[in-house]
């Protein structure tokens, strides 16, 4: 039955209608899948040197607070950046939404291949959005692991400094009292 379907109804109707509806639709997705993966792309690059620059930033200048401080740029930078691509995304099926009731309208014999290009499209969104959830949960918890280790590790540090020179001053006393 879905054979069938497949090929009575979609395969066939898709040569039926004009090739300048097929090339408008194919040109408008190709352009919208690309515009999608690009902004997707340089999110994920822009999140993962900000990540870096950050946790480098923490390192260097050794502190709770900036550690704090850090983390809530991160947050804030990370969400920012998702509601761009939300924005883009929603723009791009937007635009592909108006290009197909645009050719639905005027090339009647066009409405089986737009289903099924309203389908690819929303299975493309999809699986963007989805990425770019995994990527952002990955990238905050990358964030908050690296700054707890960070945490430990000044901790760490200022405890052994703390001991070392309690440890040089009391010997030096007994120095002093020796002499």
């Amino acid at each position: 039955m879905i054979q069938y379907i497949w090929t009575k109804l979609i395969l066939r109707n898709i040569f039926l209608f004009s090739s300048s509806s097929k090339v408008v639709i194919v040109i408008v997705v190709v352009v919208a899948v690309v515009v999608v993966v690009v902004v997707v792309a340089v999110v994920v690059v822009v999140v993962v040197v900000e990540v870096v620059v950050e946790v480098v930033v923490v390192v260097v200048v050794v502190g709770v607070v900036l550690v704090v401080v850090v983390v809530v740029v991160v947050v804030v930078v990370v969400a920012v950046e998702v509601v761009v691509v939300v924005v883009v995304v929603v723009a791009v099926v937007f635009v592909v939404v108006v290009v197909v009731v645009v050719v639905a309208i005027i090339d009647r014999e066009a409405r089986p291949f737009l289903v099924v290009v309203v389908v690819v499209v929303v299975v493309v969104v999809a699986v963007v959005v989805i990425v770019v959830v995994v990527i952002v949960v990955v990238v905050l918890v990358v964030a908050v692991v690296v700054v707890v280790v960070v945490v430990v590790v000044i901790v760490v540090v200022v405890v052994v400094v703390v001991v070392i020179v309690a440890v040089v001053v009391e010997e030096e006393e007994d120095i002093v009292v020796v002499w």
